[in-house]
């Protein structure tokens, strides 16, 4: 049986301008696991972005995937103020606050 990678929801970290001519992409992966009084986990709503369940943007595991791996479409877009909350848990989790 091949061992697949789980699927998982993530943001898009790349600027639009990178991502077209590279063919990897940085991401934060979301999870729907709490990790209470954790300062670099992001919640998001059920319904927000797309996304089925409250979850949480794991901002202290940015990582790189292969573009070939996401999907089609987008499950959904995050609101402005949700951004700059997980750009701002990304700073804190890479020590640039």
């Amino acid at each position: 049986m091949p061992n697949h990678p789980k699927q998982r929801p993530a943001v898009i970290l790349t600027a639009n301008w990178l991502s077209r001519h590279s063919l990897d992409v940085m991401v934060v992966p979301i999870t729907s696991v709490e990790r209470p009084a954790f300062p670099t986990r992001v919640e998001l709503k059920a319904g927000e972005g797309g996304l089925k369940l409250r979850s949480w943007a794991k901002c202290d595991q940015v990582t790189t995937v292969p573009k070939a791996l996401f999907s089609e479409r987008p499950i959904g877009r995050l609101g402005p103020e949700r951004i700059r909350r997980i750009e701002e848990a990304v700073r804190l989790a890479l020590d640039f606050a």
